[in-house]
């Protein structure tokens, strides 16, 4: 709690300076997950109303991309759902850290007609992914779905045909509960899928599923509901099936403060709790600790700063769940400890 206690008197002493310190022109380029696209295009648009001076380019082009992009140094920072390896982090020219931004769940998807949400396992979903189901009123989506008037037609799976860190979350939580799955097709933000149709972003699969008749997918809460698409609730690791929504990611959350590393890299898929919803994750921003641009340094860190703090209140129009007070904390110090010329890039109390 002192920790939480030094970032928040902290706050007060940045948002004292913030007005009055953007006099020049400063853009900042950053790329990576489509994941949290919406809400950061939300946050650097309300930002920029308030420093107009400071604007922010964001490419939603996939988190693989933006760990590519900013390893290589052509942004200013990246953004991922799925963490940075460990080889990925020493292949970098210096430390770069991982910054905690909100929660989100990553929701199956489907196009067929139906009045009734569909509810699926995790190995259900996994023996589709693997091509094993096959239809629509297969007696294993039957089983589970007593009542509902399934088609007989063919399933069309869609997946990422990008690297993606909505993929790491999906595929992280089908290994997790399907050991099948995990020997054949394992764990990373690009993987050698058996069947399907490839969409790159989130907007892609959303769009394949809609344009598709019978169609799989899986995408982030938000990209399903702007779409119309039926969403599938999954069952947890208590039993339950659970619907992808706000409080139920906020649940798999639950008590991670406690258990995140020092790095803030963690998984929360097949979380525990009776409401808890199994597919959901952290989504992070990447940035180098030591920084020599001070002018970019200072606007990116105060924005960060906002974001984790003001910008969390966005978060539920958009479908995301705010990051818990333990994880806002931490995320706060790691910001605090990013240097511009062996200075502290974000002034202090």
């Amino acid at each position: 709690m002192k920790s939480i206690r030094k970032v928040l008197a902290t706050a007060t002493c940045v948002a004292a300076v913030s007005a009055g310190v953007f006099a020049q022109k400063i853009q900042i380029t950053g790329a990576g997950a489509t994941f949290p696209a919406p809400i950061y295009t939300k946050w650097f648009f309300e930002y920029n109303k308030l420093h107009p001076n400071v604007e922010i380019n964001y490419q939603s082009i996939g988190s693989g991309a933006g760990i590519r992009q900013v390893t290589s140094q052509t942004v200013f920072f990246g953004a991922t759902d799925g963490p940075m390896t460990n080889d990925q982090l020493t292949s970098a020219p210096g430390k770069i850290l991982h910054f905690p931004t909100v929660l989100g769940g990553v929701v199956p998807v489907y196009n067929i007609p139906l009045n009734a949400d569909l509810k699926f396992t995790g190995h259900l979903l996994a023996d589709i992914y693997l091509g094993r189901i096959t239809k629509w009123n297969d007696p294993a989506i039957a089983k589970l779905n007593g009542g509902v008037n399934l088609p007989g037609s063919d399933i069309t799976v869609v997946h990422r045909a990008d690297s993606s860190g909505t993929t790491y979350i999906w595929v992280d939580y089908l290994s997790k509960v399907s050991p099948d799955f995990k020997s054949k097709v394992g764990v990373a933000t690009a993987v050698n899928w058996p069947v399907g149709l490839g969409g790159k972003g989130n907007e892609g699969v959303s769009g394949t599923v809609t344009q598709t008749p019978g169609s799989i997918g899986y995408v982030e809460l938000i990209y399903a509901l702007q779409n119309k698409l039926g969403i599938g609730w999954v069952k947890n690791q208590a039993g339950k099936f659970a619907e992808p929504k706000l409080e139920t990611v906020t649940n798999a959350a639950a008590g991670i403060g406690d258990k995140i590393p020092p790095d803030l890299r963690a998984s929360i898929v097949n979380a525990p709790g009776d409401g808890a919803y199994p597919i959901s994750g952290f989504t992070w921003l990447l940035g180098y600790k030591n920084m020599t641009d001070k002018a970019k340094a200072q606007a990116l860190t105060r924005l960060m700063w906002w974001s984790i703090y003001d910008g969390q209140k966005f978060c539920a129009d958009l479908g995301y769940a705010p990051l818990p007070e333990a994880i806002q904390g931490k995320s706060a110090e790691k910001i605090l400890s990013i240097n511009v010329n062996d200075q502290r890039a974000l002034p202090s109390a």
